[in-house]
């Protein structure tokens, strides 16, 4: 969105809004934008990168797995439910 049409916006809810509504719209628009930012995706450091591959090759190894038959068959019941 444009900057002319975020002021033309800002403008009129100024002229619009009381007080206590600009806080109310206010403290909505931080609330809803510290959601979103913390739904981000943030990239995984290596350390977090080696940890999850660490873990993934001891579950491998005390047979902690699914086969590609159990994987698809979760999946059609997944789905057909």
């Amino acid at each position: 969105m444009s900057t002319a049409i975020l002021r033309s916006l800002l403008d009129y809810l100024y002229g619009t809004l009381s007080i206590s509504n600009m806080r109310w719209v206010g403290e909505h628009l931080i609330e809803q934008a510290n959601k979103k930012e913390k739904e981000q995706l943030r990239p995984y450091t290596m350390q977090e990168i080696d940890n999850m591959l660490d873990e993934a090759e001891a579950a491998f190894e005390a047979g902690e797995y699914l086969t590609n038959d159990e994987v698809f068959d979760h999946h059609k019941e997944t789905v057909a439910v």
